[in-house]
C-alpha cells in the first residue's frame, strides 16, 4: 500500500490546499474531534512536520535554500513511521538538476529507510517516475482542463502524474502583461523544442524579439487609428475604404 504520495499540477490549482487540508484532518482526529469527511481511516500519529513556504532568514544569516534545507533536515531526522510529513517543494532554492536531485534522494529516504506518510507537492515532474520504481510511492495531480491557451482549474485530484505546470498561463491570469506573456510562450517553446531535438535559447536572437516588437507596434497602430474614427459621422464608402485600409495594415509584413 502506498505512503508516500507525490502531488503534482499547475500553480493556484490547489496542492498547498492539500496538504494543509490533510494536516488539519489528521490533527483535528488525534483530538478525537470530527472531520470533514463522510468516512475516515486516520491512525496514530505522533508528530506532524511541514516543509511549506520560502523565505530567508536575515537574523541569522540564512538564504532561503539553506533554511529549505534546514528544515529538511529537520524533518529527515526527527520524524518516524508514524509521523506525518507534508512537504511543498523541496530543492526551488537552487538549480534545477540540483533541485531535482535533492527531491528525488528525499523521496527514496522517506520510502526505504523511515516509512513515514508523506505527501510531497512538487513541480518536479521527474519525481512522477519513482511511482514506476517504489511501491510505496504514488502518485496523484490537481486536475485542470486546457482550453486554447487557458486553462480551468477542476479542483480534483486524480490519479497519475501533471507533465506540465502552466506557469504562463497562471502569469496570465495573474495580470502579467500581454507582451510578456507572449515573449514567454516563445521562450517556453524554443526550450520544449530543446528538450527534444537540441533546440538553443540563443535561437531567440533580436530579430525574434523584434518581431514580436513589431506585432506589437502594428497592433497600437491599428488601435489609435479605430479611436480616431468618427463612426457616426462616416459615410458608407467612407467606412468601406477604412475598412481596408486596417485590413490591408494588419496584413503587412512589413
Amino acid at each position: 500500500e502506498a505512503f508516500v504520495m507525490v502531488l503534482t499540477g499547475p500553480n493556484m490549482a490547489g496542492k498547498s490546499t492539500v496538504l494543509r487540508q490533510v494536516g488539519l484532518i489528521v490533527l483535528m482526529a488525534q483530538t478525537g474531534s470530527f472531520v470533514p469527511a463522510d468516512a475516515a481511516r486516520i491512525g496514530l500519529c505522533d508528530r506532524v512536520f511541514t516543509r511549506v513556504g520560502a523565505s530567508d532568514s536575515l537574523s541569522s544569516g540564512q538564504s532561503t535554500f539553506m533554511v529549505e534545507m534546514t528544515e529538511t533536515a529537520t524533518i529527515l531526522n526527527g520524524a518516524t513511521d508514524r509521523s506525518l510529513i507534508l512537504l511543498d517543494e523541496i530543492g526551488r532554492g537552487t538549480s534545477t538538476y540540483d533541485g531535482v536531485a535533492i527531491a528525488w534522494a528525499v523521496t527514496e529516504y522517506i520510502h526505504d529507510k523511515m516509512g513515514a506518510r508523506t505527501i510531497f507537492a512538487t513541480h518536479y515532474h521527474e519525481l512522477v517516475e519513482l511511482a514506476d520504481s517504489l511501491p510505496g510511492v504514488s502518485a496523484w495531480n490537481v486536475a485542470v482542463r486546457e482550453t486554447g491557451e487557458d486553462i480551468v482549474f477542476l479542483r480534483r485530484l486524480e490519479p497519475g502524474g501533471c507533465d506540465r505546470s502552466y506557469g504562463v498561463q497562471v502569469a496570465r491570469l495573474a495580470g502579467v502583461p500581454a507582451t510578456v506573456v507572449k515573449r514567454a510562450f516563445a521562450v517556453l517553446h524554443e526550450l520544449e523544442q530543446g528538450a527534444d531535438g537540441g533546440t538553443r535559447l540563443s535561437h531567440l536572437d533580436d530579430a525574434n524579439r523584434g518581431q514580436l516588437s513589431l506585432f506589437e507596434r502594428r497592433e497600437s497602430e491599428i488601435r489609435e487609428r479605430l479611436s480616431g474614427y468618427d463612426v457616426d459621422g462616416m459615410t458608407p464608402r467612407e467606412a468601406l475604404v477604412a475598412l481596408d485600409d486596417l485590413k490591408k495594415l494588419a496584413e503587412d509584413d512589413g
